[in-house]
């Protein structure tokens, strides 16, 4: 019999960190390692003599593994609930996991806009949702730029209203006719017009022949997504909020008073339970590894970026078609993504990958829309995922004892992300 854990084989080590305890258990799993191996590691388990985290300190189980308060994703979400919780309880201990080296979603990779939502965008989710649904949407919306804005300041997230503008081509001339029936729904809301018309800024802008008209949204404004999101983790910091980065939860177990929430240790090939007493879970699109069965799909979102365009004339952020393609200046470029409606079934994924003929389609329209005539260069490409349901409202509830989901912004976190924290995290302290 082997004395000492330590001696077993390093390729062996995983194997107590598995829910098996017998060799027939085992074996079933791991039929190609030998018998002895099998129950070596269930004798092993059985005792208690080898356990997660096999090359932890105790200074380390004793300090760094359990917390009050886990939060899973470290993006828009899940900063904001670590932040909202800090608030709300100011002596917890509090720790965001996070499963990349930078947030791996979509709140590095959006293009910054503070949308509420355009006109032709609320005319399609009045085909599928009723009057009073989408004003609740639009004041979620609301309250989380306001929410985002009084956190951080708008210096930090370079928040600034250079304008905000539906361009309207041949196909959605129609929606005009919509124009002042969705401005009084929205005026009780809003107390001003939401929208107003802004054609004499089509020539100015340099626009090509198909846009044909413009529409202002006179509550809309940009910021700088690099500079948020530094502002948060800057507060977090500052608030005395743990971030561990590159660290994957692989999964999530709930006991009857806390909940072991297990990481991937790369660098040591092993797995680190932490615990904690109340989880939430952040984690958008990437949700379903954790916590399968909900309404969520994830959709991919193309987006380039071209080199500085000297004497460019375009100024503030631009929508079209419902919203699905997108643009902006920034720095002198222009930044265009979206085109997920023109091949929903391909964008359905957690890949971070092109997808070639909506690249080319942003191409095209760069080129005979928003730039005619005008030299320019794609600097470069990057994609980020988003998270869908069968509607736009992102999914807050209590999953279990414990455990608390944060999840599924229809690619608004930059505008809804700061109330979703901040409603999770009274969700969660008014179980504690």
């Amino acid at each position: 019999m082997v004395s000492e854990p330590s001696h077993i084989p390093r390729e062996v080590a995983f194997l107590f960190n598995d829910i098996f305890t017998t060799e027939t258990e085992s074996r079933r799993e791991y039929p190609l390692l030998p018998s002895a191996t099998l129950r070596l590691c269930g004798k092993f388990k059985s005792e208690g003599i080898a356990t997660f985290g096999i090359m932890l300190s105790y200074w380390e189980k004793e300090h760094f593994l359990s917390y009050d308060y886990i939060v899973i994703g470290s993006g828009i979400v899940g900063l904001s609930t670590a932040l909202s919780l800090r608030m709300h309880k100011p002596h917890a201990s509090i720790l965001v996991l996070e499963r990349g080296l930078l947030p791996t979603g979509a709140s590095t990779k959006n293009a910054g806009f503070a949308c509420i939502g355009s006109l032709t965008e609320i005319l399609d989710d009045l085909r599928i949702m009723p009057e009073q649904k989408i004003l609740e949407l639009v004041s979620l919306r609301r309250a989380g730029l306001r929410r985002l804005r009084d956190r951080l300041g708008d210096e930090v997230v370079g928040y600034a209203e250079n304008g905000s503008y539906e361009i309207i081509t041949e196909s959605e001339i129609i929606a005009l006719d919509h124009f002042y029936e969705i401005n009084d729904m929205l005026r009780p809301l809003l107390h001003s017009d939401a929208f107003s018309r802004a054609d004499e800024l089509i020539s100015q802008f340099g626009f090509g022949g198909d846009v044909k008209h413009l529409i202002r949204n006179n509550h809309e404004g940009e910021l700088n997504t690099g500079m948020m999101m530094k502002g948060l983790l800057n507060l977090c910091m500052e608030s005395r909020i743990e971030i561990k980065t590159g660290a994957e939860v692989v999964s999530v177990t709930e006991e009857a008073d806390e909940v072991e929430v297990m990481v991937e240790h790369k660098f040591l090939s092993e797995r680190v339970p932490f615990r904690c007493g109340q989880l939430a879970v952040c984690t958008n699109a990437f949700t379903h590894t954790l916590v399968p069965g909900l309404d969520i799909k994830p959709g991919r979102g193309q987006v380039l970026i071209t080199k500085p365009i000297p004497g460019l004339k375009i100024k503030g952020v631009f929508h079209s078609d419902k919203g699905y393609f997108y643009f902006r200046q920034i720095d002198g470029r222009i930044l265009f993504g979206g085109g997920r409606n023109m091949d929903f079934a391909g964008e359905q994924t957690e890949q971070f990958s092109y997808n070639e003929r909506i690249l080319a389609e942003l191409k095209h329209r760069l080129a005979t829309i928003i730039l005619p005539g005008t030299p320019h260069e794609i600097d470069y490409t990057w994609t980020g995922i988003m998270a869908f349901g069968e509607d736009k409202f992102p999914i807050i509830r209590q999953h279990s004892s414990h455990i608390f989901l944060g999840v599924r912004m229809g690619g608004m976190g930059v505008a809804m992300g700061s109330e979703v924290g901040e409603k999770l995290a009274v969700m969660i302290t008014s179980h504690t």
